[in-house]
């Protein structure tokens, strides 16, 4: 593999090496999908702990997650320099070489894969095209704008994986939970791209907002979100088969849609605590199926 934009740093030491690797898997963004990959779990789980299983689902999707970003990096590397807000990541400016996020690639996508195979051998032939779509898509954005689907469809596997991880099987609420995250990881990713219209436009690529235009995307990702919210709400209604606590969840995480919706209204001057909303809402997710399961051991 050859070395990206940048020559690497001679002069970066342990520290400088330890924020660039953080950089190239945009650790501060672990949390968005975490949140939901634990809320998920314990209601899959029945709010039973499985140790065992649920860190070799975290750890699954840790690996998948990291091998995702930093190949996207690797691909991206010339296009991200071309971008004010991408160019200084670590293989733009040469404090990571693309050989060593390669190597960072292989050992998350091992990880992936023995995760997978010590859960159960087979879930591995399900791993091969799960990770297709994790690395793909990062291609795609040249060629189409339903790059920010696919991305959608990247966190539907969530659900997905969970479900195949604890049951072995994709019963009806596991759609119906995969549908939200594809529709709330779509609106994600739309709000995300709203940083790089001009970018894109200039270089010849391809995204939804781009397509709709910025005036329709508060309207885009407001009725995805709203879409996203009512089917993790029947997801929990279905599993979780107590109506109060959809309240709580529902008016909080409603709440946060509107909340986003009047920012995208007015403008992207505040895209950073836009995207942080999402952040927010996982959270809540999160919280609302925990104390859910507190509840019930009182």
């Amino acid at each position: 593999m050859t070395d990206g934009v940048g020559a690497p740093s001679r002069g970066v030491g342990a520290g400088g090496k330890l924020k660039a690797l953080s950089q190239l898997l945009t650790v501060p963004n672990l949390g968005l999908n975490l949140f939901f990959v634990v809320g998920f779990l314990l209601v899959v789980l029945r709010g039973q702990p499985d140790w065992r299983l649920a860190a070799l689902v975290l750890l699954a999707f840790i690996g998948a997650r990291n091998a995702g970003h930093a190949f996207n990096q690797i691909v991206d590397r010339e296009l991200d320099a071309k971008n004010p807000r991408t160019r200084d990541r670590p293989l733009v400016t040469g404090a990571l070489s693309t050989r060593t996020a390669g190597v960072v690639v292989l050992l998350n996508v091992g990880l992936f894969f023995v995760a997978a195979a010590l859960i159960d051998l087979w879930l591995t032939l399900l791993a091969v095209p799960a990770l297709g779509l994790v690395l793909g898509y990062s291609y795609t954005k040249r060629y189409t704008p339903a790059t920010t689907v696919l991305l959608g469809a990247v966190q539907s596997l969530i659900p997905a994986a969970v479900y195949l991880a604890v049951e072995g099987r994709m019963p009806l609420p596991a759609w119906v939970a995969a549908g939200a995250m594809l529709l709330f990881g779509t609106a994600f990713e739309s709000v995300h791209s709203l940083g790089d219209l001009e970018s894109d436009r200039e270089h010849g690529l391809r995204s939804l907002p781009l397509s709709v235009g910025a005036a329709r995307v508060p309207y885009l990702v407001g009725g995805l979100l709203v879409g996203a919210l009512a089917l993790l709400l029947a997801f929990l209604w279905a599993t979780l088969g107590e109506t109060l606590w959809l309240l709580p969840i529902g008016v909080g995480m409603g709440a946060l849609v509107v909340l986003e919706f009047r920012g995208l209204l007015r403008g992207r001057e505040r895209l950073l605590r836009l995207f942080r909303l999402h952040f927010v809402m996982g959270a809540w997710f999160l919280l609302g199926v925990v104390l859910f399961y507190i509840s019930t051991q009182i």
